[in-house]
């Protein structure tokens, strides 16, 4: 197999969590799942609020209609001089006609705005009732989901004891096909079939370490795999390409008098940062390369600031911020002006679950855009913290 030691250690890494138990695909479902009773538990107290306040409303509108009317008849049958004697002496504030007139005006407004209320209630209670129907569908379509991926995990792993056993007799058409249900891109899928078909050490080895952690979860030794990765590439190396200073100094000796910072043949040449480097620096700093596109990853490399981004990692984690933001908004993960932006924000009183949600205000400004937008804001005689980010 052409790819490199940690290119299918890596690749087996995403395989064997797959045939787990603790198999990302499982958990993402679990969540979602998770998430989708909880809406559904929720929409159902407010449909039941709802349908609750609806009647009463309803109940208020009918007797104010039936109540008014019959009080508007009593008044207006009312001769005031009739009771003058009663009404003078004991000094009784009752004018029927002026009842009649206030009736006659408030009581429509007050069922108008009965009415307004049950049909704002009534709307709302549409909204909730599709929240409510659109999560006991994502729950019905999870449970076949997850019956789909225990059948494709189970195929998985009877391919994975074929390859191991030596009795693999599978067509790659076969193996791509099961692969295509794990989101696998199309070279993770050619390398993971090369895997199975013609099976190598690489994969044995890798099997044993796991059979041999029979205490450990599988993704704890997951985590030992990778911890192992550093190594390993430093074994590579040396093992690869030799030294160019030790080549050029067996054919040219060095003059006593020349200096060994004035002839950079003569030096060990640098590696230059790669992929592999960048995986490695993510699992070092707390993100997970396979949230991250191959386009991720050459972005990031064309921009790439070891500091900035090392320090912009630890900007996130230092005020609460997740670090999934850089999942959708790469740029921030070589941003210079992050750390003064992020601070900004937080010193006119933004909370770091408000930039959560709006985090796109940090690809949208640089620093001096966005303390001019502050401003701005400011003269106009708003407070920026109550003004919210999605509106900037």
């Amino acid at each position: 197999m052409k790819s490199s030691t940690l290119e299918v250690t890596r690749l087996l890494d995403k395989l064997y969590n797959l045939r787990g138990s603790d198999s990302v695909v499982f958990k993402e479902m679990e969540a979602l799942q998770k998430e989708a009773e909880e809406t559904r538990d929720r929409t159902t107290n407010e449909k039941s609020a709802l349908q609750e306040k609806i009647a009463g409303l309803e109940q208020d509108s009918k007797e104010l209609s039936e109540q008014g009317k019959k009080l508007n008849q009593v008044l207006s049958g009312i001769d005031k001089n009739e009771f003058a004697t009663v009404i003078n002496r004991l000094e009784i504030d009752f004018d029927p006609e002026a009842l009649v007139a206030k009736l006659d005006k408030a009581l429509p407004e007050t069922i108008d705005r009965v009415n307004e209320e049950i049909k704002s209630s009534e709307e709302k209670l549409v909204k909730v009732e599709e929240e409510m129907s659109s999560a006991i569908t994502t729950i019905e379509e999870i449970g076949i989901r997850k019956d789909s991926a225990i059948e494709a995990q189970e195929k998985l792993n009877e391919y994975f004891e074929l390859a191991l056993a030596g009795n693999i007799n599978i067509t790659r058409d076969s193996i791509t096909e099961l692969l295509k249900q794990f989101d696998f891109s199309e070279e993770e899928t050619r390398e993971a079939a090369k895997i199975l078909m013609f099976p190598e050490d690489a994969l044995f080895e890798y099997d044993k370490r796991l059979k041999n952690s029979e205490k450990k979860s599988i993704s704890d030794v997951l985590k030992e795999a990778k911890n192992q990765e550093v190594e390993t590439l430093e074994t590579e190396n040396l093992e690869e390409k030799p030294l160019i200073s030790e080549i050029k100094v067996e054919e040219t000796p060095l003059n006593t008098e020349e200096k060994t910072s004035d002839n950079p043949a003569l030096e060990k040449e640098e590696k230059p940062f790669d992929r592999e480097d960048l995986m490695d620096l993510f699992n070092e700093i707390g993100l997970d390369y396979l949230d991250y596109t191959t386009s991720d990853l050459e972005e990031i490399l064309k921009n790439f600031n070891e500091k900035v981004i090392r320090r912009n990692v630890a900007i996130f984690k230092n005020n609460d911020l997740s670090l999934d933001i850089f999942v959708d908004h790469i740029s921030l993960l070589y941003d210079k002006e992050l750390e003064a932006k992020v601070d900004r924000l937080l010193r006119i009183g933004k909370s770091a679950l408000d930039i959560y949600l709006n985090p796109s205000v940090l690809t949208k400004y640089d620093y001096r855009n966005l303390d001019k937008a502050i401003i701005l804001l400011q003269n106009s005689g708003l407070d920026p913290k109550k003004v919210p980010l999605m509106a900037y």
